[in-house]
């Protein structure tokens, strides 16, 4: 992929922040993406180490339905994705794609001005309705200002 490329608009799971940055959330548990649909970088919310890939993955250990465990390298990570995905194709991950993925594209959204009340409404409605499955990551995402 050559550097400064991102998402296309209606491409599987991206979501487009509100300054034009384009994300892609994905479940591995669906399997590869297809080659021209691979991203340049990957951050995988899950509790067991990723596989290997032929991209970068930044893990960040998050047991599913849970939070981060250590949640300094997660709001760490996720600020590197967001910072990324201004030239970069960013993917976040989990296994289904929705609790821990959701979690992490709502807390892209604060960082990109999102208001942290409204991000879990604005993630479920440009992403998957299912974003977002624990009240423990509803308040986790309200507490990125």
């Amino acid at each position: 992929m050559a550097a400064g490329a991102t998402w296309p608009v209606g491409a599987p799971g991206v979501v487009v922040l509100p300054s034009g940055r384009r994300v892609r959330g994905r479940g591995v548990r669906a399997g590869a993406p297809p080659p021209e649909l691979s991203p340049d970088v990957g951050f995988q919310c899950t509790w067991e180490r990723p596989a290997r890939q032929p991209w970068p993955v930044r893990w960040v250990r998050w047991p599913d339905f849970g939070l981060p465990l250590v949640p300094a390298d997660a709001r760490a990570a996720l600020r590197e994705a967001w910072e990324r995905a201004a030239t970069e194709r960013v993917e976040l991950s989990c296994g289904g794609g929705n609790g821990r993925t959701g979690t992490a594209l709502a807390v892209l959204a604060v960082l990109d001005g999102v208001p942290p009340e409204g991000a879990v409404t604005w993630v479920r409605e440009r992403y998957r309705a299912s974003a977002v499955e624990t009240p423990w990551q509803r308040w986790w995402v309200q507490r990125h200002r």
